[in-house]
């Protein structure tokens, strides 16, 4: 038995790229979602830890140990990287500010673009500028961007924002989050949105590389579908900033622009 337990250990990646957050301080947080999401799924105690980190490179060296069967990240990061780690979609967050998808707003400085090919020599700046296929083919993808258009990650948006509104050569892609925050900046009267996307799912809890078995994947998939009514399941959610999970409603994928 002991060596059957120690195969269904399962570890849960919490990655999220261009967000403040340190693992220290998470990691409470992280211990009380995986002991109630495990509960909630009827796997047992001590089955599922979890694990966090802010960057985009310590994520991926996360999600390469075998042990890393699960991955929680924000939808730019799968659009970028469900192909090469075969993420299969377990569950969809809904989001205590923003439900279970939002709009990204391109901004730039009023007047100066007014077209996709007005953005020729321009670098879009965004915290999901470490996932371009997201940019280009998800959160843009109604607004083709020119060939050389530079996509840049950045976790600093009010300085590129700043940027934008001195007039150089810079637009910044927002979650529906940052841009909801637009209107109170001091110079926000010399920034336009330009162009939103439609509505795109805020983050989700996939499967990675097939490691968790299929039939233990949909009892967890249960599990945290039933989380937000379960005993001390808004406990473990709410400090996360999550309602609860839905089955995953990701839009058709866009071929390379």
């Amino acid at each position: 038995m002991g060596l059957l337990f120690a195969a269904s250990l399962a570890t849960l990646v919490f990655c999220a790229p261009g967000y403040p957050g340190g693992a220290a301080d998470a990691q409470p947080l992280l211990n009380q979602f995986a002991i109630a999401a495990a509960a909630d799924a009827g796997w047992p105690p001590g089955s599922l830890v979890a694990v966090y980190d802010p960057t985009e490179a310590g994520g991926l060296a996360k999600l390469g140990d075998p042990a890393a069967a699960l991955a929680f990240v924000p939808y730019p990061f799968y659009v970028e990287h469900a192909q090469k780690l075969h993420l299969m979609p377990l569950v969809q967050a809904d989001m205590t500010d923003l439900g279970v998808q939002q709009r990204w707003s391109l901004v730039a400085k009023a007047g100066r673009v007014t077209s996709p090919a007005s953005l020729a020599g321009y670098s879009v700046l965004s915290t999901a500028g470490y996932a371009p296929d997201f940019v280009r083919r998800n959160a843009l993808a109604g607004w083709p961007l020119p060939a050389d258009v530079k996509i840049e990650s950045t976790g600093q948006i009010l300085s590129a924002l700043r940027r934008a509104a001195g007039g150089e050569s810079v637009a910044v892609l927002l979650d529906q989050t940052q841009a909801a925050a637009l209107p109170s900046l001091p110079f926000a009267a010399d920034l336009q949105v330009v162009t939103q996307s439609a509505q795109l799912p805020v983050a989700l809890i996939a499967v990675v590389d097939s490691r968790v078995p299929a039939a233990r994947a949909r009892v967890l998939q249960q599990g945290l579908l039933k989380m937000s009514h379960a005993a001390g399941g808004t406990d473990a959610l709410a400090p996360l900033l999550l309602r609860g999970f839905v089955l995953p409603q990701l839009p058709t994928s866009k071929p390379p622009q």
